[in-house]
């Protein structure tokens, strides 16, 4: 029998009341709160961000202030650059392609609520991964919805909200986001 946390991470409706979803959501709000009061050049910054995001490269790079629920859930790659202000809900995985970068408070949410108003009112929801490309842009303030997969060498302008799937070299905008030219 799956735990509440396996079910989270496996696209199934789960508990996020649970004991062990709540320790790693506590553990998380304290670290994204100790990184608040950091910069990247800051004595002991990478060791608190390297806690909060596992097996993140030294060529990745995160600036404060920056929020998360798990940060376990969060897989950047090299030459990952995450701008100010940006907030990652991992309660499926999200995956960040080589060399992409993410403006200013940019959204990225895994978290589905039913649909069912009823529902809707326990303490469960489910979650879909989301996937971003190597060598992508995200202008600032763009939100990416749950389940999004976004091609690689993508640009999403600054304000769109992603809500469906982005092929590979393209550029897209507005809200909902749709694509306004080929790149190649």
């Amino acid at each position: 029998m799956k735990t509440e946390f396996e079910k989270m991470r496996s696209r199934e409706l789960y508990d996020f009341s649970d004991p062990q979803i709540d320790a790693s959501l506590r553990h998380a709000k304290l670290l994204c709160a100790r990184l608040q009061t950091m910069t990247p050049y800051d004595e002991g910054y990478r060791a608190v961000i390297e806690e909060l995001i596992p097996d993140m490269p030294a060529s990745a790079n995160v600036t404060p202030p920056f929020y998360c629920d798990h940060g376990n859930g969060i897989h950047l790659a090299e030459g990952v650059f995450l701008n100010f202000g940006c907030t990652i809900l991992d309660g499926a995985d999200v995956t960040i392609g080589r060399h992409t970068l993410l403006g200013p408070n940019c959204q990225l949410y895994t978290p589905q609520h039913p649909m069912d108003h009823v529902l809707r009112r326990e303490t469960k929801e489910t979650a879909y991964p989301i996937t971003i490309g190597e060598d992508c842009w995200l202008g600032g303030n763009v939100t990416v919805c749950p389940g999004v997969t976004i091609g690689n060498r993508v640009i999403v302008a600054a304000g769109s909200v992603v809500t469906r799937d982005i092929p590979d070299d393209v550029l897209v905008a507005g809200v909902p986001a749709v694509v306004k030219r080929h790149l190649k």
